[in-house]
């Protein structure tokens, strides 16, 4: 395996770690504000604010690993 692809690879795994925080912290809205976000009246809201929270931490997650490992190794 190249230096390339294991780069790549680590960029991938920082998306996919911070998407499935995101996603968590999402669905932890249930809990903090139940008459919007919940899982019979309000499954789309619910959906909405999880897959925003996955977007922006898995931007986070790849900014992190970015600022780590700027560019692969010649």
């Amino acid at each position: 395996m190249t230096r390339l692809q294991i780069w790549l690879r680590g960029i991938v795994a920082a998306a996919i770690s911070g998407a499935a925080g995101g996603a968590l912290t999402g669905f932890a809205a249930v809990g903090i504000d139940p008459q919007h976000f919940n899982l019979q009246a309000g499954m789309g809201a619910t959906l909405r604010i999880g897959a925003a929270a996955a977007l922006i931490n898995a931007v986070i997650g790849v900014a992190a690993y970015l600022q780590k490992s700027p560019l692969p190794e010649e």
